[in-house]
């Protein structure tokens, strides 16, 4: 059997913490910015974490890692 390979794709978008957890960045910061608040923009610069619910598709796109 060859070795599975990782989905590129998602291997860029995510990393792996050392508690195992997923760090992904946040949407909606990318275009039409003048209409959002300032706290709000700044809130989408921090990183958040994969929710539990995705898991699963998450390990068979990066298969290995988690």
């Amino acid at each position: 059997m060859p070795k599975i390979k990782t989905k590129r794709s998602a291997a860029k978008r995510f990393s792996i913490t050392k508690s195992g957890k997923v760090k992904r960045k946040k949407a909606f910061l990318s275009h039409i910015l003048t209409k959002k608040a300032r706290g709000r923009k700044r809130g989408l610069r921090k990183s958040g974490l994969v929710d539990s619910a995705n898991m699963k598709s998450l390990k068979h796109m990066l298969p290995g890692r988690i």
